[in-house]
């Protein structure tokens, strides 16, 4: 079975770890978060985009940079956010692949990549009551993935501090 953890990094990893270990068993586990990269950083790398005098190289080559940039950010931030997860499935002898989405819908990247990763289950944290907010990004994969979906509450009494400052975390 390939599980797919979709973290915010308000995940409590141990408990999350322990379960998903208990569905994967030996198969794959996925680890994935989605980072939005804030309109102020695109702008800052396009502002230095166009020159008037600029070559076809030296514009294409401003595109590379700025498509490495983009992946850089992604990828420390996403890493961030899954470490912890992925070093609980480690301790519990699994080994998870991380994979680091770019979107600002956050839904339905996770969606897309349940379905592109063909995976058996998704889960997902809840660290608000889905039921009464159906715009959470929990409650929106439920309804779009065609995927089973798992949402594991927060344990009781466990800070809701969102570690995103902003980003798609669902803490009230």
């Amino acid at each position: 079975m390939h599980v797919l953890i979709a973290t915010t990094g308000a995940l409590s990893p141990g408990p999350v770890a322990r379960f998903a270990s208990r569905l994967a068993g030996d198969d794959k586990v996925t680890v994935t978060t989605v980072v939005g990269i804030p309109r102020s950083f695109l702008e800052v790398l396009r502002s230095e985009e166009w020159h008037p005098l600029a070559t076809e190289d030296e514009t294409a080559n401003r595109k590379t940079q700025e498509e490495t940039l983009v992946a850089r950010y992604v990828e420390e931030r996403g890493r961030k956010l899954t470490d912890p997860i992925i070093a609980a499935l480690r301790a519990d002898g699994i080994e998870a692949t991380p994979v680091y989405l770019e979107g600002q819908d956050p839904a339905a990247v996770i969606s897309r990549a349940a379905e592109d990763l063909d995976v058996d289950v998704v889960i997902l944290g809840a660290t608000r009551q889905i039921f009464d907010d159906w715009e959470s990004v929990s409650a929106r994969v439920m309804i779009e993935s065609r995927r089973p979906v798992l949402v594991v509450p927060a344990p009781t009494g466990e800070s809701r501090v969102d570690p995103n400052d902003g980003d798609w975390q669902e803490s009230e």
